[in-house]
């Protein structure tokens, strides 16, 4: 792959990411995050994106877990960012269009993100609410429901814990299937809300004689978990006057979870911005603030 500069690494509850700046190209790669990260981690980490650590000229790491590495691995000196932050600067930036595909311009990035304040929502494990104005970002609120709730019911009421699968079955089936809606409980809509929005989650599983299939568990459980979040943040973004809001995290990698958050905001009026690669947005921000030193 050749010599990096800049690389980045988010060690998460559930996924290590990784993002590497070679001139003007940006790498991305994920793995399973298993235990507490040490130089060997480091050193795994770097070799599943195919680079060696004696190759990284600057190297951040962020994420609850980065703090039990020491200050230095060898003679390079680890720059620790703290999440909040990571999250601010990657999610502000993204929001902003900044970050492209191939690259990005660091005169543009310095000169823009203290211009767009954003509502950023990390929607990993568990959700972190976080206002990004310019250089100070702050924890605003957050919920324990997450990706980590999705696979752990997933596990009770489908089976499995593979995120793929439950998006694939989510897209087969209907939520209300499982929930009552607006039509079951006052016969019409609410409001600007329509008849089928969603008035109990999993309401219809309380009767004893409804069985719900799995494909419409599966739909059911997206939705949750998707109102969820996105009525925590736009209720965090109206209490913070933040005109943007952007999601990051990999429950966006399922177009189901993208889909919920999307009806979601149509009914509030609010759009979640939900950018291209946006699992890796806590590591790019660490990478931001990595290339700004």
């Amino acid at each position: 792959m050749g010599d990096a500069t800049h690389v980045a690494i988010d060690f998460g509850i559930s996924n290590t990411d990784a993002v590497a700046r070679m001139g003007d190209t940006i790498h991305r790669w994920t793995r399973p995050s298993l235990g507490t990260p040490d130089e060997a981690t480091v050193r795994a980490v770097l070799e599943s994106g195919g680079l060696a650590l004696e190759h990284v000229t600057g190297l951040a790491v962020t994420g609850g877990r980065h703090r039990a590495l020491p200050a230095h691995l060898g003679d390079l000196a680890l720059r620790s960012v703290h999440e909040v932050t990571a999250i601010g600067r990657g999610g502000q930036a993204l929001a902003a269009g900044l970050l492209a595909e191939h690259g990005y311009s660091d005169h543009a990035l310095g000169s823009a993100l203290g211009s767009v304040p954003t509502l950023v929502v990390s929607a990993g494990s568990g959700t972190a609410v976080i206002s990004a104005r310019g250089d100070a970002c702050r924890h605003i609120t957050g919920t324990g429901v997450g990706g980590g709730t999705l696979l752990g019911l997933g596990r009770l009421l489908l089976n499995t814990t593979d995120a793929m699968t439950i998006d694939a079955l989510a897209l087969q089936g209907d939520p209300n299937g499982a929930d009552l809606s607006l039509q079951d409980v006052v016969l019409g809509p609410i409001g600007a809300l329509p008849p089928d929005a969603t008035a109990v989650n999993f309401g219809k599983i309380a009767r004893a004689t409804h069985e719900a299939t799995r494909p419409d568990l599966a739909a059911a459980l997206v939705t949750l978990v998707g109102q969820v979040i996105a009525i925590t943040a736009i209720n965090a973004a109206r209490a913070e006057r933040l005109e943007h809001v952007v999601v990051i995290g990999h429950l966006t990698d399922m177009p189901s979870f993208r889909a919920v958050l999307d009806r979601v905001g149509e009914y509030y009026g609010t759009q979640l911005l939900l950018p291209e690669q946006a699992g890796f947005g806590t590591a790019m921000g660490a990478l931001l603030q990595l290339s700004a030193a």
